[in-house]
């Protein structure tokens, strides 16, 4: 670099002396100027001179250590639950440590896998078989390091690590989860309902007053309507109890399957409907058996003989007996109760051919 920037200043000045004609003793000068620049421009140029040699800085090379790898797949290793193993596959790499001389032989691809399969052991078995993705990561950190085997002859580690649990285990998980699911919605339902039983019998139908007053909790503006359900919430009260009715209620109980404290219901209360089944002989007031009659049966209903409901009312009896097979009394209610009925107390009415419209 200073020969270069010297020649080309030298040519500089040449050109301009021939140019300006100067003098012969400006030639010298400039020679000179030529000598000073140059040694400027190599001392410019130059580099500082190094505390050190390079030699002695440079790191001395080491030699890369030797490592091996093998490849080990499907090992079954331990979950937390019994009889479900992962299948376990990875790429063992090893390190070989120096050792003394006496030393023995070892194989270093043996002692470098079993290293490994004891690590991952102590993960997988602190595992359920079913998290086996989570289970693969965990691993993925835990044998990603070298580390030294117990015998300290080999350092090992493991990667491209793949766990899984095999379909047939799979498949039965999936099954007991869902049972397990099932179970759990059935017991809470269970729970529920025996909870709501026992809040209805021993609370809400502990009695009489207690239905009373869950009645009207929910039903705070009806009062007149609680008192005309004392009689029957009584009876669910006692029910409930396996008890009878309380003796103050059983004025305000009515209708079938009514309890007594005295074990027998009064005169008044022996209804004609409480009686027993008689197809031939319908029983009366009087304990007497009438005749049975169609007339004497709409006098049971109530009906009397200038009734409007009572043609509606056979309409729908005749329809009644139509349907459970008994055609000819159907025929013969129409035939008798035509647009103009007899009374229902005679029984002796004129027979009508025509029936009216369903």
């Amino acid at each position: 670099m200073t020969i270069f920037v010297t020649v080309i200043l030298g040519m500089i000045l040449v050109i301009l002396g021939l140019s300006a004609d100067w003098p012969m003793w400006a030639w010298p000068t400039m020679a000179a100027l030529l000598l000073v620049v140059g040694v400027v421009t190599h001392r410019i140029l130059a580099p500082a001179p190094e505390a050190f040699p390079r030699a002695l800085l440079a790191e001395p090379e080491l030699p890369e250590p030797v490592r091996q790898e093998q490849r080990i797949a499907h090992v079954a290793l331990p979950s937390s639950v019994p009889d479900y193993d992962f299948s376990f596959t990875a790429t063992v790499r090893w390190l070989v440590l120096d050792a003394p001389e006496d030393a023995p032989f070892v194989n270093p691809a043996g002692l470098a896998v079993d290293a490994v399969l004891q690590r991952a052991r102590v993960v997988t078995a602190q595992q359920p078989p079913h998290r086996s993705a989570f289970t693969q990561h965990q691993l993925d950190g835990a044998l990603a390091t070298m580390r030294t085997d117990a015998t300290g002859r080999v350092m090992a580690m493991a990667q491209d690590v793949a766990l899984s649990l095999p379909e047939p285990d799979r498949e039965r998980l999936i099954k007991l989860a869902g049972v397990r699911k099932d179970e759990d919605v059935w017991e809470h339902e269970r729970n529920y309902e025996r909870n709501k039983r026992a809040y209805l019998g021993e609370d809400v139908l502990k009695d009489t007053g207690s239905a009373v007053v869950w009645w009207l909790s929910r039903n705070e503006a009806e009062v007149e309507a609680a008192v005309d359900r004392i009689g029957l919430l009584a009876q669910l009260s006692a029910a409930a109890n396996n008890d009878e009715v309380a003796p103050q209620f059983a004025h305000l109980v009515s209708g079938p399957g009514t309890a007594y404290t005295n074990g027998a219901a009064p005169e008044h209360a022996q209804h004609d409907w409480q009686q027993p089944f008689d197809p031939g002989h319908p029983p009366s007031e009087n304990g007497t058996k009438p005749d049975p009659s169609l007339d004497t049966f709409l006098a049971w209903f109530g009906f009397s003989s200038d009734d409007p409901d009572v043609v509606l009312f056979t309409e729908r009896l005749a329809h009644l007996a139509r349907a459970h097979g008994k055609s000819a009394v159907a025929d013969e209610i129409r035939r008798r109760f035509g647009d103009d009925h007899p009374e229902p107390g005679d029984s002796h009415g004129e027979d009508r051919s025509e029936s009216p419209d369903g």
